[in-house]
């Protein structure tokens, strides 16, 4: 799972990285017409798989055009707004690959698997949002971006204590008690 966020956090952090300069309308439109086509290589590619595997397949193929759609309208709209949208769409994807994977397991395992997939989904967008506060300019600008490191930091928190409550649900009794106390006490809930 640690490799996972680690992949994770390297996506946003290219996403996050700066815009190509723009590109041309024709370019633009080869550009969707390529996704398409190889969205639909990529779901034909996975028919042949079966179970989880074909629903991680497909979970990875719709995740990549999505990116690859977002990606093509931040070369042909640089903004603020289109790299935040790049960035989201790779934690989105990120996200549901995580959680087709997660399908293998069973029970606590699951749950935990789950709930690391959302924390890690919900790291990658608010460093997103802060990101995109940033690069926005006007009055008060450093203002809104305390404001949104304070918001994101909240919510960071927020999903890593899910996950950390979730993983002391294996437990049982005081080691259980002692497990959530930590949690709490870690993540200031």
């Amino acid at each position: 799972m640690k490799t996972k966020l680690a992949m994770l956090s390297f996506a946003v952090a290219c996403a996050l990285a700066g815009n190509a300069s723009a590109v041309t309308k024709a370019e633009y439109d080869a550009k969707k017409t390529r996704i398409s086509a190889d969205y639909k290589s990529a779901r034909d590619k996975c028919s042949s798989l079966t179970a989880n595997g074909k629903d991680i397949c497909q979970a990875e193929a719709k995740g990549a055009e999505k990116v690859a759609k977002a990606e093509a309208e931040a070369e042909y709209k640089p903004s603020a707004k289109n790299t935040r949208d790049v960035a989201v769409a790779k934690a989105d994807m990120m996200y549901s690959v995580a959680k087709e994977k997660c399908d293998d397991l069973n029970g606590n395992a699951k749950d935990v698997c789950v709930k690391d997939a959302k924390a890690a989904q919900t790291r990658a967008k608010e460093d997103a949002k802060v990101m995109k506060v940033s690069a926005d300019s006007g009055a008060k600008r450093s203002d809104k971006v305390g404001e949104a490191k304070v918001e994101a930091n909240a919510d960071k928190r927020e999903a890593d204590y899910k996950a950390a409550r979730e993983r002391c649900d294996s437990m049982a009794g005081n080691a259980k008690d002692a497990c959530q106390n930590q949690a709490k006490a870690k993540f200031g809930m």
